[in-house]
């Protein structure tokens, strides 16, 4: 074990969090929180982990849910591929491992969803292997310590190399655990060198590369709300792939202009009325602005029947996975607390 290790370590046993839900030997479980951790914090990601264990315990009661079950208990977590692809891979593993797991990083890098990083974590934590990881927080470690620069091919060759350097053959999953923590506690954005085991060694000189900020781009969509006394709102199932995709929304276009086709094209006869106060959501990528239409004077609604892709949403129970900014508009419309 080189002496980056056993200072990373060191400091791990005093400072590191030890206490986290997932911290377990558990294959099913670690997987789950290590696709979970992906681009959302531990603060974050915590009552939602429990959530879905609770309701998906097992790989097998995972692989058995219906995607819009699974959809239902990701819904707020945001990056919804993940859920998609967490599915797909529970099924892959119950058809070609039974009741058992992949044991190495090439296997479960094979399946939906799973980088390297994220693949060499499972088995570090889960089997003890030793696997090196290069999640965004150690990826700054270790570009701040080996004064590696830049994002190309190069630098990244360049970070496994030293990850892999780094990793020792024994006490696999604490080092993992330390070096992750020491990136997302004290080698932050903002990092606190004073509290860092490693800093007598770093190359680090107070300053990383300008970061390149580009403004977000603006998108908008208008979407129909359409409601029957009876039944609530009705709901339709977005595409499998892209933004929100295979949750349930209301119907939408682009543009105000489109939208009563839209309507139009799912049965129901009725006016565009009102716009009501616009509604923002900001992604990685873009600014949304979703303008709710109410739809009015509907006289057809009663005969829009429930299928595949459309249903009524009266706001009761859980209700099916969908957004949240869709589930924060709709309790407006069906006066939810």
């Amino acid at each position: 074990m080189d002496e980056f290790a056993l200072k990373v370590l060191a400091w791990y046993r005093r400072h590191g969090r030890h206490d986290l839900p997932w911290q377990v030997p558990d294959p099913y479980v670690r997987w789950l929180a290590e696709v979970m951790l992906q681009q959302t914090t531990v603060t974050a990601v915590i009552p939602y982990f429990q959530r879905f264990l609770a309701a998906f315990p097992s790989v097998r009661a995972l692989a058995q849910a219906s995607q819009d079950e699974v959809l239902a208990q990701w819904a707020g977590l945001g990056y919804y591929a993940r859920a998609r692809h967490l599915h797909a891979a529970a099924r892959a593993i119950i058809a070609h491992y039974g009741d058992g797991f992949p044991r190495t990083a090439d296997a479960w890098a094979a399946l939906p969803g799973v980088g390297p990083s994220t693949a060499a974590a499972i088995v570090a934590f889960a089997f003890g292997v030793p696997a090196p990881i290069l999640d965004a927080n150690v990826r700054r470690v270790l570009s701040r310590y080996h004064a590696v620069s830049g994002r190309d091919t190069r630098a990244l060759r360049t970070l496994w190399t030293h990850a892999r350097d780094h990793t020792p053959t024994h006490e696999v999953a604490a080092y993992t655990q330390a070096i992750m923590d020491l990136g997302a506690l004290v080698c932050r954005k903002a990092p606190d060198c004073a509290a860092c085991p490693v800093a007598a060694g770093c190359a680090y000189e107070g300053e990383d590369a300008p970061a390149v900020r580009r403004a977000r781009p603006e998108r908008a969509a208008f979407m129909a709300v359409i409601r029957d006394p009876a039944r609530g709102v009705l709901l339709v199932r977005r595409p499998s792939h892209g933004i929100w995709g295979g949750l349930w929304s209301l119907p939408e276009s682009v543009e105000l202009d489109d939208l009563p086709a839209v309507v139009a094209a799912l049965g129901v006869d009725g006016r565009m009325g009102m716009a009501c106060a616009p509604v923002h959501h900001t992604f990685t990528h873009f600014r949304l602005t979703i303008t709710p239409i109410l739809v009015e004077g509907v006289s057809q609604a009663f005969g829009v029947a429930e299928h595949h892709d459309v249903m009524w949403y009266k706001g009761d129970g859980s209700g099916p996975g969908m957004p949240a900014p869709i589930r924060r508009l709709l309790n407006q419309f069906l006066e939810v607390p």
